[in-house]
């Protein structure tokens, strides 16, 4: 992973104690800049850039009755991501950021011509609850088009990664991925998903649970390991994405319940580079908060999404920007001419 900065963050606190304001009045917006000038090296941080990649793959283990929509809504999104119409498409926008979609391992065959990422490994993943959701090369391969991805975007000027999702079943296979690696339990972290009602939960606990005794028993024990055993090529994809903005020493921002079971899987295979990880918001996904819990994070925002697509990152994007034209612009007591405190 690339190395942090101590000595640019201490300077970064120093100017914090004197700008025209009581210290600590800005809160949280005051560390997050320190955070920024940490690991970019400058005292004053350059406004951070977004760029988003959303990884699309379908799941096995939605034929198991788990998702309130059929598998078929998984390709017919990622279509409409390209005509633009998606709520991840609309903050791109809003944020001059570049997007790009990645088909991971859609089931259902996508037109050669869409102006896509083209990087389908299989057409979608086993069903976790009876098989490995993929095999250990194919998990290696997704992480792959996740690290590829991050590499496109920082190309392109992107200085802050965002990894969203689309794949219809993959809060269950997110869900397999946070008990499995902090050992909650099924209950304490399956939620409602795609909107499921309270008898389709209990069956979704049930197969999550049937799911983590087969890994179990395969023998899963490292972070790639229960990737392949009870993730899916798009969340495989999100954590290489996370894994390189480690090692190319950029930001990434969490988006919510999928891109944390993602990075718990990408801290398990490379610790270091959830140095690099701020958290955007907190989900309604019931398990998201146990999942920030065990990464050490505090989200920024938390406005009762669970969309996905990033589109929870995309929002807290603009707050990161003010914390660092506050702390870039504002003027020092000795530039205004105004009393510090005793």
């Amino acid at each position: 992973m690339s190395p942090l900065h101590p000595a640019a963050g201490q300077a970064a606190r120093d100017r914090q104690q004197q700008l025209t304001k009581p210290t600590g009045s800005l809160g949280r917006l005051e560390t997050l800049a320190c955070w920024l000038a940490e690991r970019c090296g400058q005292v004053c941080p350059p406004l951070p850039q977004p760029g988003i990649a959303v990884f699309a793959a379908d799941h096995g283990v939605a034929a198991d009755g788990v998702s309130a929509f059929p598998s078929a809504v998984t390709a017919e999104m990622v279509k409409n991501f390209v005509r633009g119409g998606a709520a991840i498409n609309v903050l791109a926008r809003s944020l001059n950021a570049p997007l790009e979609v990645v088909d991971v391992g859609v089931a259902s065959p996508l037109p050669a011509d869409l102006p896509i990422v083209h990087a389908r490994i299989r057409p979608g993943s086993g069903n976790l609850r009876v098989e490995a959701a993929m095999h250990a090369t194919e998990c290696r391969q997704a992480l792959e088009v996740g690290r590829a991805a991050a590499r496109r975007l920082h190309a392109q000027g992107a200085t802050l990664l965002i990894a969203g999702d689309m794949g219809i079943g993959n809060t269950t296979a997110s869900a397999c991925l946070i008990c499995a690696l902090t050992d909650a339990s099924p209950e304490q972290v399956v939620g409602l998903g795609t909107g499921i009602d309270a008898a389709m939960r209990t069956h979704k606990v049930a197969v999550v649970t049937q799911a983590l005794a087969r890994a179990h028993a395969a023998g899963a024990c490292s972070g790639s390991d229960w990737l392949a055993e009870v993730g899916g090529l798009e969340i495989a994809a999100m954590a290489g994405l996370l894994l390189e903005a480690g090692a190319l020493g950029v930001p990434a921002l969490l988006d919510g319940f999928i891109a944390t079971a993602a990075a718990l899987a990408a801290r398990a295979i490379a610790p270091d580079a959830a140095d690099w990880w701020l958290a955007s918001h907190r989900s309604q996904e019931q398990g998201h908060q146990l999942a920030l819990a065990a990464l050490g994070l505090e989200p920024l925002i938390d406005l009762g999404l669970r969309l996905g697509e990033g589109s929870g990152a995309a929002l807290a994007v603009p707050l990161i920007q003010m914390a660092v034209r506050l702390h870039n612009d504002m003027a020092t007591f000795a530039e205004a001419g105004v009393s510090n405190a005793a």
